[in-house]
């Protein structure tokens, strides 16, 4: 059971309504979490627009489920773990890949790089060395893209949390 019981999006009001309206607007539903994030409409408004800005990033749809999908494994959290397998379903990553994923593992080489560098950051708190960052930037992401995948495991940890 929650700690914190999500915002009946019927009951909402003012800027909390108008928020959740626009995110049943936008994927045709309310996701508990973004409900308990409407207790402050700033922490919901904060959470859609850097999730929002993101999405407008270098990096795939599909890569950026398969990050979350490591971050969820890595910190055991069922709830990010099923919603992020459904978006990257519909992002075309294969139900082989995705089991894979919740252990940073992939069958693509910089894919893999990624998400082995994901679970390091989880694991180790942010603090990977100079070779973990190489590593990434081996696989073909440079310094945009790693700004970016570190940008994505914090998002995510803040909703694993």
């Amino acid at each position: 059971m929650p700690r914190i019981l999500p915002v009946a999006p019927a009951t909402a009001t003012d800027d909390a309504k108008k928020l959740l309206d626009g995110v049943k607007a936008g994927i045709g539903m309310v996701p508990n979490i973004f409900a308990t994030f409407a207790h402050s409409p700033r922490v919901l408004e904060g959470y859609l627009a850097l999730n929002g800005a993101l999405g407008k990033g270098r990096l795939s749809a599909g890569l950026r489920e398969q990050i979350a999908l490591t971050v969820a494994g890595a910190n055991s959290c069922d709830y990010c773990a099923s919603a992020h397998t459904a978006l990257a379903k519909a992002a075309g990553i294969a139900n082989d890949e995705l089991r894979q994923n919740l252990k940073a593992q992939s069958a693509d080489a910089p894919t893999k790089a990624v998400l082995g560098f994901a679970r390091k950051v989880v694991e180790q708190r942010g603090r990977v060395d100079d070779a973990d960052v190489a590593a990434v930037r081996a696989a073909g992401f440079d310094e945009g893209d790693v700004v970016e995948i570190v940008t994505h495991i914090g998002l995510n940890l803040f909703t694993n949390y």
